[in-house]
């Protein structure tokens, strides 16, 4: 028999979910975490945006998960009264060329079950916000923000509550996977050798580095984990915008948009840097490239106004080059291994899909 049914490999925010789910269940559970606490990583370095599940291609993980975590990110936090506001986003066009852009959106989203956008005219999005420049944008009322750690506060409270335990200053080490049980080691002051019935690979970042210690796994079901680094700012007094605004997107991002914190405070990004070790810190001298971007839908933005507030580091598995791609949760129906679910590229919208994703997690288990 296993020592125990289940062990999560990572404390963000799609780790914590998945552990309130299969607690939930009845199983029990163990999250081993390298760092000191929960979602210390990408989950506490991004806009901290519930996105209505707008640009993803029609059939996608992202698409189908995103839609279906909103729905039940927003149930969540209003049975758990997590802090949040339903702000609402106008995606704007610049230009006529963006316009048939946003349009194709309009169309994507639809299809992909997000049914409240409105394709509005420049004087509708300027009625709403007096100091942005555009000819034309897509509002979508259901996009908000959240405050990300009393939601992962609540994930862990919930997940404790059904008896769930986290070991932290704990990394994994290895896994020799594929016989009767999976049987993991961990480091730090108190290592461990335990077995386990179901091992679940939410590191994020180090998602491929963990896939790559479980001997049994071939290595062709590990694709290569890639940083791109996100850089944001903060503005020096207040915005007058009350509403998100993006600009058209572009590739490998959402472009250089503004949010508010719950405090309405705005800050600019992400921007996309292709890095190859994890380094949060944030060049100053970047703000030259934000500064251009903003003015095209915010003119008045303030010389100077700009200051170095965070980073954060998407796990991308495809390059620069590459068309974006979809979210991997690879179970035995890949692989072949019982009990074993890698999840991959982990970046937006991980946080509102999160609750989702456990779900589907749960379902590749059933």
């Amino acid at each position: 028999m296993p020592d125990i049914d289940a062990i999560i490999i990572g404390a963000g925010v799609i780790g914590l979910a998945t552990a309130e789910a299969l607690s939930r269940s009845g199983l029990s559970v163990i999250v081993i975490e390298a760092a000191e606490g929960i979602g210390t990583v990408t989950s506490s370095r991004n806009s901290e945006v519930i996105h209505a599940g707008i640009y993803y291609p029609e059939g996608s993980l992202k698409a189908q998960l995103c839609v279906e975590g909103r729905h039940a990110l927003y149930a969540w936090c209003d049975q758990h009264r997590v802090p949040y506001r339903r702000s609402g986003k106008l995606i704007v066009a610049t230009d006529e060329a963006e316009l048939s852009a946003i349009a194709a959106i309009e169309k994507k989203a639809h299809r992909n079950g997000v049914e409240d956008l409105n394709l509005i005219s420049a004087g509708e999005a300027i009625r709403l916000e007096p100091a942005l420049s555009c000819v034309g944008a897509l509002l979508s009322p259901s996009t908000g923000i959240l405050d990300s750690h009393s939601f992962m506060l609540s994930l862990q409270g919930d997940a404790e509550a059904n008896g769930a335990a986290f070991a932290f200053h704990t990394p994994f080490l290895r896994a020799e996977v594929g016989g009767n049980a999976i049987h993991v080691e961990t480091g730090g002051a108190e290592p461990m050798r335990v077995s386990t019935s179901i091992l679940i690979n939410c590191a994020g970042l180090s998602a491929s580095t963990a896939a790559k210690a479980m001997d049994g796994l071939d290595s062709a079901h590990i694709p290569e984990t890639l940083y791109a680094k996100g850089n944001y700012f903060s503005l020096r007094g207040r915005a007058p915008f009350s509403h998100l605004i993006y600009p058209a997107p572009h590739t490998h991002g959402l472009g250089v948009h503004l949010t508010l914190d719950l405090g309405g405070q705005a800050r600019f990004g992400p921007d996309v840097e292709w890095v190859e070790t994890i380094d949060y810190e944030v060049d100053p001298t970047r703000s030259e490239g934000f500064d251009d971007a903003i003015r095209r839908y915010w003119p008045g933005l303030p010389d100077h106004a700009l200051i170095p507030a965070y980073s954060g580091i998407r796990p991308k598995i495809s390059g620069p080059n590459d068309p974006a791609p979809d979210f991997r949760i690879d179970g035995p129906e890949v692989h072949g291994i019982p009990g074993l679910i890698n999840l991959f590229g982990m970046e937006s919208p991980g946080l509102t899909s999160s609750l989702a994703i456990a779900n589907a997690v749960m379902q590749k288990l059933a």
